[in-house]
């Protein structure tokens, strides 16, 4: 995401550069500590704002595409990543029980 937004104009830089990366990290600490947790709801709780993360990301790229500072065929592999993590987080909550 780093590397995309790079390409992003200037004007963005506190908008929605920021705005991306701030998100892409969330999901990925929300994870990390989810997996410090002892108990199962404790878990959920961090991998579920995880997967509100991913959503919000998914937001995030539909306006940087729809603004095109993004093409077609990066805006598709990216909603594929989304997706792919969506479920691996999904099926992950699910083996956590």
């Amino acid at each position: 995401m780093y590397e995309i937004t790079k390409k992003f104009p200037a004007e963005e830089k506190f908008a929605t550069i920021s705005q991306i990366r701030r998100v892409v990290c969330s999901i990925l600490a929300n994870i990390s500590e989810g997996n410090t947790k002892k108990y199962y709801k404790d878990r959920c709780n961090f991998f579920n704002i995880a997967k509100g993360s991913l959503n919000e990301l998914d937001c995030f790229l539909e306006i940087a595409y729809e603004l095109k500072y993004i093409d077609e065929n990066n805006y598709k592999k990216l909603l594929e990543s989304i997706n792919k993590v969506g479920f691996l987080l999904n099926k992950f909550i699910i083996s956590q029980k």
